[in-house]
């Protein structure tokens, strides 16, 4: 199986950035007895996770991603790998969509202003830092976390959590999710077993039930190599360390 997500490319190389896109895709059914992911109903909460896609909300999907709360209230959080790897550099031309649903934007399409990464995947896409804080820039004069609220980010949980996760596969106009538990797959990684996280999904964000943001499809396999079991990197240090490179 491909991996799940699209490899980062230069906007200005349009049939790279499609080939890669095309490419990204994960197949085959989840664990026995695991659930399934269904289509999420629409919320004010939920409606903080939305698609980053190609200079439109309309363009090439790349991801997903989702508001977390900072001082300035205009951060998101993703994969690395959906944003930049080592091969192509950074993704440009990103715009993020919270809340899209069958082409409809609720609260419009921010401009990526800047991406912050570990140096570690910044040189060797390395999986143990596939975590990446993204900036948008205001619209309508407004920051996007007065527009839609921030998730704060959870650090240092540990395993075991029940949570929701909710991203966009490419093949969808609506968002899907579905309620899990994580459990450890290495002592820095961690993962979930649901099935239908197919390519688009990468840096759907983990949702505890109070609010909390404590991994993002990535890491192992970038997310996973079948829709069925999904990955992230464990929210320890390493994400807080990065968050407040993000915020200051």
């Amino acid at each position: 199986m491909a991996p799940r997500p699209a490899r980062p490319a230069r906007t200005a190389r349009t049939a790279a950035l499609a080939a890669l896109l095309l490419a990204a895709g994960t197949a085959c059914g989840g664990q026995d007895g695991a659930p399934t992911a269904e289509v999420a109903q629409q919320s004010p909460a939920g409606d903080r996770v939305g698609t980053l896609s190609i200079r439109t909300a309309q363009g090439p999907r790349a991801c997903t991603a989702s508001v977390v709360h900072s001082p300035r209230g205009n951060l998101l959080v993703t994969a690395a790998h959906c944003v930049q790897s080592r091969r192509i550099g950074l993704l440009d031309g990103l715009v993020f969509t919270p809340g899209y649903r069958n082409g409809y934007t609720p609260y419009g399409t921010w401009p990526v202003k800047a991406i912050t990464v570990d140096p570690r995947w910044e040189t060797e896409d390395d999986p143990e830092y596939d975590v990446a804080f993204v900036t948008v820039g205001m619209l309508d004069g407004r920051e996007i976390e007065d527009t839609v609220g921030g998730n704060p980010l959870g650090t240092g949980q540990g395993f075991g959590l029940s949570v929701s996760v909710t991203g966009y596969p490419n093949e969808s106009d609506e968002p899907i999710t579905c309620a899990v538990r994580t459990s450890s797959q290495s002592p820095t990684q961690e993962r979930f077993d649901c099935g239908g996280y197919t390519d688009g999904t990468s840096g759907s964000p983990w949702v505890t039930a109070n609010g909390a943001v404590v991994g993002v499809i990535g890491g192992y396999q970038e997310g996973g190599d079948t829709p069925g079991t999904s990955y992230s990197v464990a929210f320890d240090q390493r994400v807080a360390d990065l968050y407040r490179k993000a915020t200051t």
